[in-house]
């Protein structure tokens, strides 16, 4: 019903700047939270941040909290992450990620909430 491209990610020094994006297609009126989550190989999924597309309540892990900003283009039907002072602990596949249903306030962070999946961008911060 939904599907999520990502695209933005790159190699970038410690300090940089970089800002993805997820462009939805389909159904997306059914859909109001929206979330922006990362793996390294091997380890869980970590959710990056969240927003509510219905009233643009944004929430962000703490490891993002100041340096990250998600925000949308309604008429683009396009949600970003803005990402700056990045950090080597920050390579990552991203993913951007949609939950199923209507919802108000902060959306959940929990990975097994959200029903669609885009197929992730590569980030990689080094020297």
């Amino acid at each position: 019903q939904v599907q999520l491209v990502e695209s933005g990610g790159g190699s970038v020094q410690p300090g940089g700047s970089l800002r993805l994006s997820c462009a939805a297609s389909g159904y997306t009126s059914s859909s109001s939270c929206m979330g922006w989550f990362r793996q390294v190989p091997g380890k869980e999924y970590e959710v990056v941040g969240t927003i509510n597309t219905q009233d643009d309540n944004t929430d962000y892990h703490p490891s993002a909290r100041g340096r990250f900003t998600i925000s949308q283009d309604i008429a683009k039907r396009t949600v970003y992450l803005q990402m700056s002072a990045l950090k080597p602990e920050d390579t990552a596949m991203y993913y951007c990620a949609a939950r199923r249903g209507l919802h108000r306030g902060y959306c959940t962070a929990r990975v097994q909430d959200y029903n669609y999946w885009g197929q992730g961008t590569q980030v990689t911060v080094s020297s």
